[in-house]
């Protein structure tokens, strides 16, 4: 049985990537992971890439039989929505969810194997210095946090520290009934799903953390926009979705490429 210097087991776990026109950074990623954590799951969850991005994991999966790529519905398009089936199909004890774009350090994830596998149920990335972002996104962070943060604190759940940092792994069972259960409240065609995790996290539930040092892109652009903070506020009940509503019309909203591919979802060795 392989193990990693922690003396921890990595083929318990699943690396969930959520991408979308990645191509110039999944094959580093992918290879990567293996290299530091050799037996590790890695299930790519691709929200309809154009850029090539399918055919490179495609290839990766021939040669590493442990990473599977899924090929999102088309009309179910959304960050929260990749990560919400990555997690009902990761097929392991525990799952970490990352972004493919190195700003989550591939090396952190065995701090988070290692607490996950001491019992935690969640374990969240929380960021050193965001100062690799842009000057208007790192205020738009703090501000996505702050809200977010106060929602939790106004209904008495837990508050992980950095909400917006993506980057953090679970126990799957745990999450896996957490989604099915509110499967309805989720914002899915949000980005920030550990929020909505923290709005239906069981009575009691303790978060630990790690910390990181957030890095810049390998390459490729960020997708967040406007819309990740139109989304969080709905995600913050009623009131919330009122906000959304009144702003919304305010905000500029990028032209979207349509799929042209055919609607399927698919997990692919």
């Amino acid at each position: 049985m392989t193990m990693t210097t922690s003396g921890r087991d990595p083929a318990s776990f699943t690396v969930i990537l959520p991408t979308y026109n990645e191509v110039q950074n999944i094959r580093s990623m992918v290879e990567e992971l293996l290299r530091l954590y050799p037996g590790i799951s890695v299930l790519v969850v691709d929200d309809n890439s154009v850029d090539g991005t399918v055919e490179a994991v495609q290839e990766l999966g021939r040669r590493h039989p442990t990473v599977r790529l899924m090929v999102r519905d088309p009309r179910d398009r959304g960050l929260t929505a990749s990560l919400m089936d990555g997690i009902a199909n990761a097929g392991t004890e525990h799952f970490i969810v990352m972004d493919a774009d190195f700003q989550h350090p591939p090396a952190v994830v065995g701090d988070v194997i290692e607490m996950l596998s001491a019992g935690h149920v969640l374990v969240v990335g929380t960021r050193n210095d965001i100062k690799a972002m842009k000057a208007t996104r790192r205020l738009a962070s703090w501000g996505a946090n702050f809200i977010a943060r106060s929602y939790l604190f106004v209904h008495r759940k837990c508050r992980p520290r950095d909400l917006m940092s993506g980057f953090f792994g679970g126990d799957a069972a745990v999450w896996k009934n957490v989604i099915q259960k509110s499967w309805g409240g989720f914002e899915r065609q949000g980005f920030k799903i550990l929020f909505d995790l923290m709005k239906f996290a069981p009575p009691g539930t303790r978060v630990s953390e790690v910390r990181y040092d957030f890095g810049e892109r390998s390459g490729g652009e960020s997708k967040l926009d406007s819309r990740a903070i139109l989304s969080l506020l709905r995600q913050c009940g009623i009131p919330g979705k009122v906000l959304a509503a009144l702003i919304g019309p305010f905000t500029r909203r990028p032209a979207r490429r349509a799929p042209d591919q055919e609607a399927a979802t698919t997990v692919r060795p």
